[in-house]
């Protein structure tokens, strides 16, 4: 039976694989030797499912929105990540990561973030299982999402801005690698997306597969079936659409829709759109698409989300997309945060600018009325309130 799942050698058809420095090689193998026969013990099972209930607060609701589902004519359910303790999907991967590098005798954890929320939630299981916590964030985001910065501090992280390149999630990944080279022996880089060297895109998709692993059970409950007609999550490195699509990756019946970032407009040096824009390259330890010149040199993405603004994608994604298997969809930013008026003005919930992004997917999709849509809101609003308040004060001048 032919699968979309990463093989033997950590490649989703042409992409993926692990491309690291020498430095890194031992400890990139050391977790590929580890890593599953850790996450399918018992013991990381019962106290990772035992967090993910009484912590996190899973399941997630799947909420049926009957004022949105009315304007887009289908039946459209809301997988509601926004919910979970730290406000996004990202603490699920965080805390499994943290109990693997527990059980691999490291006690120091370095993370990257882009919008902030992988941070926090590293700096939360960091604070939970008393880790020491370094986080690199590029100084444009450490600006426009100051409170997701003040967060971590309080919780014990130390931010590290980045001052390199656009000084965005790229340029923190770098220097979040850089650190891993110089403590390889005591240090764990928790990757907050499904990218970098294998074994982290199949990890990272592991730990978040809880996502479509209750959808299909929520579903069974809602409507008597377990898989929907379509599944749409947004993609920067596209961890949240992992965890929603992973348990349907090769059920043919379900459309995939994955929503990235336009930023100004496909056709505009202005945009994170990977997978239209890119063309295979390494990045950040891995073979899939990239956003780079004639000359390969990787060109600054761009996006008004800084969750997405990366100019790569897990290699899941970039396969996914190759085979035809998920449709992919620029939404621009104008696209994204009028949707995300939409949800909160017709549901009053308030969604991240990286969800909003697949709710902007909505109206470039035919839906039949029988129709039932499963769409991931991965974050809350909360962190992004300046740039939507700001949008609309630019608007009504």
């Amino acid at each position: 039976m032919k699968t979309y799942q990463v093989n033997q050698e950590g490649y989703y058809g042409e992409f993926g694989g692990a491309f690291v420095p020498e430095i890194l090689h031992r400890c990139v193998e050391e977790l590929r030797s580890a890593y599953l026969r850790i996450m399918e013990s018992d013991g990381f099972k019962q106290e990772f499912r035992s967090l993910l209930r009484d912590y996190v607060g899973r399941p997630s609701p799947l909420y049926l929105a009957k004022r949105l589902s009315e304007k887009y004519g289908c039946r459209i359910y809301l997988k509601r990540e926004d919910l979970n303790h730290t406000g996004a999907h990202k603490i699920n991967n965080a805390i499994g990561q943290a109990l693997i590098a527990r059980h691999m005798g490291k006690r120091r954890i370095i993370a990257e973030t882009g919008a902030g929320q992988h941070g926090v939630a590293a700096a939360t299981v960091c604070a939970l299982l008393g880790m020491e916590c370094v986080v690199y964030m590029g100084k444009t985001d450490v600006e426009r999402q100051y409170v997701n910065v003040q967060r971590m501090k309080m919780l014990g992280a130390k931010v590290v801005p980045v001052t390199s390149g656009n000084m965005t999630l790229k340029d923190a990944t770098n220097e979040a690698i850089r650190d891993w080279c110089c403590h390889p022996a005591d240090t764990y880089y928790i990757i907050g997306s499904t990218v970098g060297p294998h074994p982290y895109p199949d990890m990272v998709a592991r730990l978040q597969s809880v996502i479509s692993e209750e959808i299909k059970k929520q579903l069974a409950e809602h409507e008597g079936r377990d898989f929907p007609d379509y599944l749409i999550a947004c993609i920067g490195g596209g961890s949240n659409a992992a965890g929603t699509i992973y348990h349907y990756i090769d059920d043919e019946r379900v459309k995939i829709v994955l929503a990235e970032a336009g930023g100004k407009g496909v056709s505009t040096p202005y945009s994170a759109a990977t997978i239209q824009l890119g063309r295979p390259g390494i990045i950040h330890g891995s073979r899939t698409l990239v956003i780079q010149d004639e000359d390969g040199q990787i060109q600054e993405p761009y996006s008004v989300s800084a969750g997405l603004d990366y100019p790569g994608v897990g290699p899941m994604h970039a396969n996914l997309a190759k085979q035809r298997r998920a449709t992919v969809l620029a939404v621009n930013d104008d696209e994204a945060i009028r949707a995300a008026f939409e949800l909160t003005r017709l549901e009053g919930i308030i969604p991240a600018l990286e969800s909003a992004h697949a709710l902007g997917a909505l109206e470039k999709i035919r839906f039949r009325p029988d129709d039932i849509v499963v769409l991931t809101v991965s974050g809350r609003g909360d962190k992004d309130i300046d740039t939507y308040l700001k949008y609309v004060q630019s608007n009504e001048e």
